[in-house]
């Protein structure tokens, strides 16, 4: 088994080893390995890999080895390295390993940290508070989540969070616990109840997002590196199951994404690399699975091949080309996923698995962040587009396009809310970043827009439980939450933060409001 902390620690304490290497690599050794591991898989910094590192560029890398880090532990190098030695430095950690590193169950293992076991945690909340109007707010400015009362907003507690923590929390059924995953892999379970970290695991080196299931028995980790799907046992975070993910054929593939669709009893995986999505089955009683014309269903078997039942049974829906960003309609039996070709999506019906019908979306949608509500007796699903000052929005009866809103610029995230007739969007990815556009969702018209502070950028709203307020993130380092009347528009109150990348509130999520992403 690898033993990151101790090569990290070797690497520190023996600077000789560092001599046997060459350029950058003796460089890593001696300056780096002590903190983001030998194998710079990370250790009490984040890992050093293209994937973790996401799209930060050469000149910013370097950027960051020169002058450090603030609110983190990176130190300033400008004064150790040269120049040179810096610019190479960026580059070795920039460049993939010539293998790739692995990630197992014995390290998966190696790495579970218990708090708190459940029967340690109180049987109420320690505060006064509504518990299933909290929001966990992630704010990637110093790596802190802040747990927030929605009626007073006010915080009931901050604390530091792993490096890159992604800022989609998610949450058990009944909302006592939320579960993060960093970029990293580190997967932890918080108590909401008694705000305290419960258990910790990393259970991969790269990692997409995760799911919970829903009756709240499993999580699901979504791995990029290694190509991996892991499935915790969702009160600690202990290891139940690493599922390799590959087609049938050995193709493998990274995992875009992982979805619970609570009326299926499953998790739903969309796959970067392979023309599929897979279906798991999270019910211990699960009928067989069966991967083409079933011939004998007593014997369950299908010429010759065994069909797949239980408790994470898997099954495959082929498709024509791999899809991303997924969006389900209300029962979970339909997947709307984007296509490679950024301007168009397809339908997917997951009883008959197969395609239901195509959908034309052009300027890459941002499914994921769709929503979906009831209009003229129809319901319908919008979704905001990355390229483009573009809202679509679709029929989900017949799938025809409704309408196409002309927005104030490409945008991120579109929400709203059951109890007003409103949907907020983003235009963060354009030269209007600064201002959000409030949609009518009757007459499918702008009707107000609101700049929470010039110049700086306005992303992601989340509504309280009842709909009656919506929180804005200025999504800045030196940013903040600011609360909208969701009626009036007007400002009730500024909370200072430091870039509040994602808030959810609790009850919105567990209730699978159709104004926020599940």
């Amino acid at each position: 088994m690898r033993n990151t902390l101790f090569a990290a620690a070797l690497a520190a304490l023996l600077p000789g080893a560092a001599l046997a290497m060459e350029g950058p690599a003796a460089t890593y050794a001696e300056h780096c390995a002590a903190c983001h591991g030998g194998d710079r898989l990370g250790a009490i910094g984040p890992a050093l890999l293209p994937d973790n590192l996401g799209r930060l560029k050469p000149a910013e890398a370097q950027k960051v080895i020169a002058e450090g880090r603030a609110a983190t532990q990176m130190p300033a190098f400008a004064g150790t390295l040269t120049e040179a030695q810096i610019k190479d430095l960026a580059g070795y950690v920039l460049k993939a390993p010539q293998v790739d590193p692995k990630w197992e169950a014995v390290d998966i293992a190696a790495s579970h940290v218990v708090h708190k076991t459940r029967a340690e945690l109180p049987a109420k909340p320690v505060f006064d508070a509504d518990p299933l109007n909290l929001f966990t707010v992630v704010e990637a400015g110093d790596h802190h989540v802040t747990i927030l009362d929605g009626d007073r907003f006010e915080p009931l507690a901050r604390f530091p969070s792993r490096f890159a923590l992604h800022g989609g929390v998610k949450y058990s059924p009944d909302g006592r616990f939320a579960y993060f995953a960093s970029r990293d892999g580190w997967i932890a379970v918080y108590d909401l109840y008694s705000l305290q970290t419960v258990a910790e695991v990393r259970a991969g080196i790269n990692t997409r997002n995760i799911a919970v299931s829903g009756d709240g028995r499993f999580v699901a980790v979504g791995n990029t590196l290694p190509r991996t799907l892991v499935l915790l046992d969702a009160r600690d975070l202990s290891l139940i199951k690493v599922m390799p993910v590959a087609a049938a054929d050995g193709r493998t593939s990274r995992v875009s994404a992982v979805y619970t669709a609570p009326m299926r009893n499953s998790f739903v995986v969309a796959l970067k690399d392979i023309p599929e999505i897979w279906e798991i089955a999270t019910n211990d009683d699960a009928p067989p699975v069966y991967t083409g014309l079933v011939h004998s269903y007593e014997k369950g078997q299908e010429e010759g091949v065994p069909a797949q039942k239980g408790l994470f049974a898997l099954r495959r829906t082929e498709l024509a080309e791999p899809l991303d960003d997924f969006f389900f309609n209300p029962d979970y039996s339909g997947v709307i996923g984007a296509a490679r070709d950024g301007a168009s999506g397809q339908v997917v019906n997951l009883d008959a698995r197969r395609k239901e019908a195509s959908l034309d979306l052009p300027g890459m949608p941002h499914l994921g962040s769709g929503i979906s509500w009831m209009r003229d007796g129809r319901r319908v699903m919008a979704t905001q587009h990355l390229k483009g000052s573009t809202i679509s929005v679709i029929d989900m009866g017949d799938w025809k396009t409704v309408k196409r809103i002309d927005s104030l610029g490409p945008g991120f995230f579109l929400r709203s809310h059951e109890n007003v007739r409103t949907a907020w969007a983003d235009a963060m990815l354009g030269p209007k970043k600064d201002t959000m556009a409030i949609l009518d969702k009757d007459t499918l018209e702008i009707v107000r827009t609101i700049t929470p502070e010039p110049g700086k950028t306005a992303a992601h709203v989340e509504f309280t439980r009842d709909g009656r307020f919506a929180l804005v993130s200025v999504w800045e380092q030196d940013g903040a939450l600011v609360i909208y009347d969701a009626r009036t528009f007007a400002e009730v109150k500024r909370l200072p933060m430091k870039k509040p990348v994602g808030k959810y509130n609790v009850f919105n999520k567990i209730t699978l409001s159709e104004g926020t992403s599940h």
